[in-house]
């Protein structure tokens, strides 16, 4: 680990993207601009670390951010240096999610959670609810009105979960899911939630970001 505070038995991996103008959400460059993308970016980071840190304070659970682009000096100038960190690394999101996964359960996690930052829906609520059932299931997973999902829960590393996926399609959450059930995996899955990634989406940021900002 580039950063390595202890890693809890409930750990969270959460999936970012350094900010930087024209290498971020770019499929909103065209609505907001390059410099407006990478604020979403920032925005919705800090968003969902701010509830997840109210995670760790009552549940003892660690906190790992993987990032894309920038480095590490970078993500702790910028985040802090209380939080583990991690390059993404080579290879497409399904070889960067195998990876963190594995590199979290050979330090000694036994319940990991995996998200990203697109899907303002998603609560500290929500990740306890996960935690929790994971005692009773092999995978939870959250799904995405786009297709996708916005969580995946393991207590061991499944590498089957991400091959053959078609990252990035509307086909990820069946594709997932349908591997689960080859293999025999017991899964429950959580309510369905939005990303953002189009602009018609930035509405549903801006519900949220309305509240998170009076508080």
């Amino acid at each position: 680990m580039l950063n390595n505070p202890k890693i809890n038995q409930r750990h969270l991996i959460i999936f970012t993207r350094y900010p930087e103008p024209g290498n971020t959400k770019t499929r909103l460059i065209n609505t907001l601009g390059p410099e407006g993308a990478a604020d979403l970016q920032r925005q919705m980071t800090e968003y969902t670390l701010a509830w997840a840190k109210k995670l760790v304070n009552t549940s003892y659970t660690s906190i790992e951010v993987r990032f894309n682009g920038g480095n590490l000096e970078l993500m702790k100038a910028w985040l802090g240096d209380k939080l583990i960190y991690e390059s993404q690394g080579e290879g497409d999101l399904g070889n960067n999610m195998g990876r963190s996964l594995f590199n979290a359960f050979q330090n000694n996690a036994q319940q990991v959670l995996l998200i990203g930052i697109d899907c303002p829906g998603l609560n500290a609520d929500i990740l306890t609810q996960a935690f929790d059932q994971l005692v009773n299931y092999d995978l939870i997973i959250g799904p995405a009105v786009d297709g996708g999902y916005y969580l995946l829960g393991l207590k061991r590393y499944i590498p089957e979960l991400f091959i053959n996926i078609s990252w990035g399609t509307a086909r990820v959450l069946q594709q997932t899911i349908s591997t689960a059930q080859r293999l025999g995996l017991s899964q429950m899955q959580l309510q369905t939630l939005t990303d953002i990634d189009r602009p018609e989406d930035l509405l549903v940021w801006q519900s949220y970001s309305k509240v998170w900002n009076t508080h």
